[in-house]
């Protein structure tokens, strides 16, 4: 017997998000007209949701436009949010492409300790492994021993080659002997753990401003990507981080994590709204199928209550 699907453990996830939100529009049934104290109380549960202050403008703008929407239900009311939640979505939904030429693409991860970016780094290799691309994996998180054996024990497991060195080692000299391997055997795709120190930003923005030198001298298309990795339970908190990170190690992409198991599963299109950066993926469990790129659309929905 198979477990659940994918969209079945997404609706699981979000679902507490979908459910306080929806606590907030039932209310408004069989209203004639919105009036201003019905979009403000719609607006303070967008953002209460952590869909944040710009996506509440925006829908309540929306809804400002149509207020008759709520007359025939909540269904109608629910599709006007569920429109302009998608239209955020819709462009940031990326996959992360492997198009690299020459080979290895690199892709630098990066996000701060507790955000399930090692985790994250073994379950984006299974995603490539499954489109029979050569993966190998560099532990470049020297600080912290645990997180070298961590990404040991992830690639034995995925059966993927790893180039790491001692904890305290030098970062960048270990990024430049991996990209040497892996342009020497054929590897595909480089992925590259680096430290979440983000409390010294000058000391983080150093190292990979390093990593980067090096890692041009070999390939100056590298780093392809630079992934940052983003906690959904921490809400607005993710936000502060992406802005951080922005600021430091010039982000290209997103993966949202941990969106199974929060009320704040609006802080993805918070994200999308803000910065607009592409998300090449979110995590719902702890397995390594459980990352996988997603359907604006199908967010919407959950979210606004109009897929339950």
């Amino acid at each position: 017997m198979s477990g659940p699907s994918w969209s079945e453990r997404l609706f699981g996830g979000l679902k507490r998000t979908s459910e306080r939100l929806g606590e907030n529009l039932s209310g408004l049934t069989g209203k004639s007209r919105l009036d201003e104290d019905d979009l403000d109380r719609i607006e303070e549960a967008l953002i209460t949701a952590d869909l944040g202050p710009g996506m509440a403008a925006r829908i309540r703008d929306r809804l400002a436009e149509r207020r008759d929407v709520a007359a025939n239900g909540t269904d109608e009311l629910r599709q006007v949010v569920a429109e302009e939640i998608a239209a955020v979505l819709r462009p940031v939904a990326e996959p992360l492409d492997i198009d690299a030429f020459p080979r290895p693409q690199v892709i630098l991860v990066i996000g701060v300790n507790g955000s399930g970016k090692t985790t994250t780094i073994a379950k984006l290799a299974h995603l490539f492994q499954e489109q029979d691309y050569g993966v190998m994996l560099v532990a470049g998180d020297t600080f912290r021993a645990a997180a070298i054996g961590q990404l040991k024990v992830w690639a034995e497991r995925l059966g993927v080659p790893i180039v790491s060195g001692p904890e305290g080692g030098d970062a960048a000299g270990i990024v430049f002997d991996a990209v040497k391997q892996a342009t020497a055997t054929g590897i595909d795709v480089l992925i590259v753990d680096t430290a979440g120190r983000l409390q010294n930003k000058r000391e983080l923005m150093d190292e990979l401003a390093k990593i980067k030198r090096v890692l041009g001298r070999l390939n100056p298309a590298a780093p392809h990507d630079v992934v940052l990795v983003l906690d959904a339970t921490t809400g607005q908190n993710a936000l502060s981080q992406l802005d951080a990170f922005r600021e430091v190690a010039g982000v290209t992409g997103l993966v949202m994590t941990k969106l199974d198991g929060t009320a704040r599963g609006g802080v993805l299109v918070a994200a999308a709204e803000r910065h607009g950066l592409p998300i090449h993926a979110i995590g719902i469990g702890e397995t390594l199928d459980d990352l996988r790129p997603f359907d604006a659309d199908e967010i919407a929905g959950i979210i606004a209550g109009n897929i339950r």
